[in-house]
């Protein structure tokens, strides 16, 4: 199949991806671009899965500081090498970063990262709120772990979707980073001030 170079520029710009990459995966796909970019997200999500094991010793501290000078972020931003920490994209990426925790105040990192006494104490509110349910004991659990979910959604900084743009929560914001940086990224640690 013969493609135009059109077409292979288009999908470059859509998805950060190579050359050859895009040429590659255009022709796999019949040059059908929905489909390209489909065979693009599966294999950076392989890459991504292949770098989850390599060491993160660089990186860079993002900030974030609102207009109203009474909301102040900062973000430990960790890559795998220097060359990587100083790039503009990955800056970028630190300051994005931090400016959705400014907007969104998670309290935990990650899920691992909440405490069990919160997680029990957000159980029992969950379950009192569903006395007189005449539910059966499963379907009561499952709602109950259905909200737990939500409550991780809102209070695990990985697990939110991101401010600017909703489709994508801030682990998937990472691993399109990963994909296209070709390094492990991760987040340190954060902090928030307010006023």
């Amino acid at each position: 199949m013969s493609l135009d170079l059109q077409t292979i520029k288009q999908l470059r710009e859509m998805t950060g991806a190579g050359m050859v990459e895009a040429k590659t995966v255009l022709e796999e796909a019949k040059g059908d671009i929905d489909a390209a970019i489909r065979l693009l997200r599966e294999r950076g999500l392989k890459t991504a899965q292949k770098k989850e094991g390599r060491t993160t010793h660089e990186g860079y501290i993002g900030s974030y500081v609102h207009s109203n000078g009474k909301v102040g972020v900062m973000v430990e931003l960790l890559c795998e090498t220097d060359f990587v920490a100083r790039n503009e994209q990955f800056k970028a990426l630190a300051k994005d970063v931090a400016m959705h925790v400014a907007a969104s105040n998670p309290r935990y990192l990650k899920i691992e990262d909440v405490p069990s006494d919160i997680v029990d104490a957000e159980r029992a509110v969950y379950r009192k709120q569903l006395e007189g349910e005449k539910k059966p004991a499963e379907i009561l659990e499952k709602i109950v772990d259905g909200k737990l979910a939500k409550f991780y959604d809102d209070n695990c900084l990985l697990r939110q979707h991101f401010v600017k743009d909703e489709t994508m929560t801030i682990a998937g914001l990472l691993t399109s980073a990963i994909q296209k940086i070709g390094e492990k990224i991760e987040i340190g640690k954060f902090t928030r001030f307010e006023i």
